[in-house]
């Protein structure tokens, strides 16, 4: 579970990244927030990503520690 935590929370790390950086005209149009002709990032959706992201961390490091 400690691994799958870890994966998963830089993953959401990584595509807050790419929310944050990218316009929204130019995100792959398997990630929900592509609009074709917004030329803004999608902020909601990068800071919902992020903030997943650095939960899913703090949850595997919990996770790892012993008693």
């Amino acid at each position: 579970m400690k691994t799958i935590a870890y994966l998963l929370g830089v993953l959401l790390i990584v595509v807050a990244a790419i929310y944050l950086l990218v316009p929204a005209d130019s995100l792959p149009s398997f990630l929900p927030g592509h609009e074709a002709g917004l030329a803004r990032p999608r902020i909601k959706h990068g800071l919902a990503a992020g903030a997943a992201g650095i939960v899913l961390l703090a949850i595997g490091w919990f996770a790892g520690r012993r008693a």
